[in-house]
């Protein structure tokens, strides 16, 4: 048992972690898929074996990333402007992109409506609020109070890159205090139903911020802790076992019905019981109990199998690879095209043939485009080390 959960061999300073890169890139995957709702092979994502789905690895691998990628310079004690800017540079450019998906999102549905008839694409995605109160609307647009279906994560991940300076620079001298603080936020917000405003709608963010902060933390936390060659989860057989079991739990609670009755008959007995809904429900909005012990119970188990870094290298994920290096650009671009294709979608009579030609060409264009910025950034890199060569005088 130790052989198969020892966990990851370190690796050397500076070197990337290629699971973070593989598994991310397996989310985008995912995330497309089910961003185009009804095709066959949205019932073969992870979010039907399990509680969670991709938002919770795509919320968690960021906190994992930023921890990497901004607690350097505050390792380092670089000026806190420093510190500062760079992630709140970030969230600057994921406000622009929402932006974009935004209006390339109104653009398509508006187009299949006045070209091809489908006027019941208005009635979806949250669109009505739109034609019934257009004015109020627009301004909720910028200000991210007004979101449409399937664009609602890139406001959280923005608003939560606000808040990771000051997060690392606590997270440094009082990990633990972290962490608590975080699971207390978690625990008002879902006991006093606490949300950030929708306007000119009722009701809050699709993805509380306040609620799903915490998987955000527990992935900075992990970040962090690779940043400075220390598990901040190290791996214990117990517990690794125990998640391994759950796992293997929510499988049989989705697929075998009496297994589910019973699941269900239990969370129904907490909440007669007087638990509040955050603890027996499967809310999203609040990140429920059970959807989040479901995705950090999967998060621990992969993290804790040595071979994921041995297939994370191999050249056959070498395509999901590129993709996670490549997150934004590949994330925003398949959103799009999900978009797209749920006009073509609602157009076009259900077919297998259908469904299997926008999987291959959305990925094949997500792919294409991630080894194309690759190979970008490599050609700039190699510019990059040739002009710093120093070249002495000439021969005569």
């Amino acid at each position: 048992m130790r052989s198969i959960m020892a966990g990851p061999a370190p690796l050397p300073p500076g070197a990337r972690d290629e699971r973070l890169d593989m598994f991310r890139g397996l989310a985008l995957v995912m995330i497309f898929i089910n961003h185009v709702p009804g095709t066959v092979f949205e019932y073969f994502t992870n979010r039907n074996f399990g509680f969670s789905d991709a938002a919770e690895a795509f919320v968690f691998m960021s906190g994992v990333a930023a921890g990497l990628a901004y607690s350097g310079s505050i390792l380092k004690k670089a000026p806190l402007w420093l510190s500062v800017a760079r992630p709140w540079a970030r969230a600057r450019q994921l406000y622009f992109v929402h932006l974009t998906l935004t209006f390339i999102f109104l653009g398509t549905f508006a187009a299949a409506a006045h070209y091809f008839g489908l006027f019941e694409l208005l009635e979806t995605n949250n669109l009505k609020a739109l034609a019934r109160d257009p004015l109020p609307t627009l301004i909720g647009i910028p200000l991210l109070t007004h979101q449409f279906g399937y664009l609602n994560i890139l406001p959280l991940y923005l608003t939560l890159l606000l808040f990771t300076p000051f997060l690392i620079m606590t997270a440094l001298k009082k990990p633990y205090w972290v962490l608590a603080g975080s699971v207390l936020v978690w625990a008002i917000a879902g006991q006093f139903r606490l949300n950030f405003p929708n306007y000119p709608n009722s009701g809050g963010w699709f993805f509380n911020p306040l609620s799903w902060q915490l998987i955000f933390v527990i992935g900075l936390l992990a970040g962090i802790g690779m940043k400075t060659s220390r598990r901040f989860f190290p791996v214990n057989p117990l517990a690794f076992l125990l998640a391994l079991g759950f796992l293997i739990l929510t499988i049989f609670w989705m697929k075998v019905k009496p297994v589910g009755a019973m699941g269900n008959g239990f969370l129904t007995f907490l909440w007669k019981s007087g638990f509040p809904f955050y603890i027996h429900s499967f809310d999203k909005t609040f990140l429920s109990l059970p959807r989040l012990l479901h995705a950090l119970c999967l998060f621990y188990v992969l993290a804790s199998i040595p071979a994921m870094q041995t297939i994370a290298a191999s050249r056959w994920v070498s395509p999901l690879r590129v993709m996670g290096r490549q997150g934004l650009a590949v994330f925003s671009t398949g959103t799009a095209l999900s978009l797209f294709f749920q006009a073509v979608k609602a157009g076009t009579p259900a077919s297998t043939l259908t469904d299997a030609l926008i999987l291959i060409v959305g990925l094949g264009i997500q792919v294409g485009l991630a080894y194309a910025l690759t190979d970008t950034v490599k050609m700039r890199a190699g510019e990059a080390r040739t002009k710093a060569v120093p070249t002495g005088p000439v021969a005569p």
